[in-house]
């Protein structure tokens, strides 16, 4: 049985996110916690000069209980799987502590977020509440962009510069994530220029290699380019890559590839789920 939180704000990014997350984890037992998060502009905005704060409060959970409720609706229009069961929470509180307060008290397995990808060369390409839940909650999260449509993943794709150790935690969550759709892992080293691999970087790669080996189906890598976007972006499209997983300890890789902002002819944080890990 996993347990999966889906933070929704009832747009369509979120309900493409939830879509999604119905269908990547078809074949398994889950929970579903969908959580609304009022903000406090939406708190202060709903109210007037005499409201107490129970009076805001309420009115409020109203409107979210009232959004909720036609979400189920929605949901309940979609194939029935038995497999599935559904729950609703909302929160008063800021989002990343309702976040955390929620992984700990369901025991979440994976969080699911829709993020929209950005429309300018100055925008993130992750929007700010993916972007902290990301950074700041030690959790799987599973990142669907705006344009990213379901197909059952066959190839993930694994960036990385070998310069970090592979905790069994982070393994067993990519190896779990495989099992569940038969799919391979394309592990990609990028670099500058094509030079040997320290001693660190090796002994980092086989002991990957010493761990995926006869586990799981696999392959290594290696491209050169200096723009490390546009090498993920080749590697998305000659491999036609489902989804990209990365640790989010691996700074250089990991802050570079997802956040840095849109350039030309980058198009994988638009299209392609991001599977971010913490050890």
């Amino acid at each position: 049985m996993k347990n999966i939180l889906i933070p929704t704000d009832f747009s369509e990014n979120s309900w493409n996110a939830i879509v999604y997350a119905l269908s990547f984890f078809r074949k398994i037992k889950c929970n579903f916690y969908f959580l609304h998060v009022s903000p406090y502009e939406e708190m202060i905005g709903g109210a007037s000069f005499y409201d107490t704060k129970d009076a805001i409060i309420e009115k409020i959970t109203h409107s979210s209980t009232e959004h909720m409720q036609v979400l189920l609706k929605k949901i309940e229009k979609l194939p029935l799987n038995t497999k599935h069961r559904f729950f609703t929470i909302n929160e008063y509180i800021f989002f990343i502590d309702a976040i955390r307060k929620q992984v700990e008290d369901k025991q979440i397995d994976f969080i699911v977020m829709g993020t929209k990808g950005a429309s300018g060369l100055k925008e993130k390409t992750v929007g700010s509440n993916t972007g902290d839940v990301i950074t700041k909650v030690k959790c799987p999260v599973l990142v669907i962009p705006e344009k990213a449509s379901y197909s059952k993943p066959s190839e993930i794709a694994f960036p990385t510069d070998y310069n970090i150790h592979y905790r069994s935690r982070v393994l067993d969550t990519i190896s779990d994530i495989l099992d569940m759709n038969d799919a391979s892992l394309r592990v990609l080293h990028i670099a500058k220029k094509d030079t040997e691999l320290s001693e660190l970087q090796k002994r980092n790669k086989d002991f990957l290699h010493d761990c995926l080996e006869d586990k799981i189906e696999h392959s290594f890598h290696f491209l050169s380019n200096p723009n490390i976007e546009q090498a993920v972006q080749c590697f998305v499209e000659s491999r036609d890559i489902d989804m990209i997983t990365m640790i989010a300890k691996n700074l250089n890789f990991f802050q570079r590839i997802l956040f840095h902002p849109t350039v030309e002819k980058i198009s994988y944080h638009t299209e392609t789920p991001f599977l971010v890990l913490h050890e």
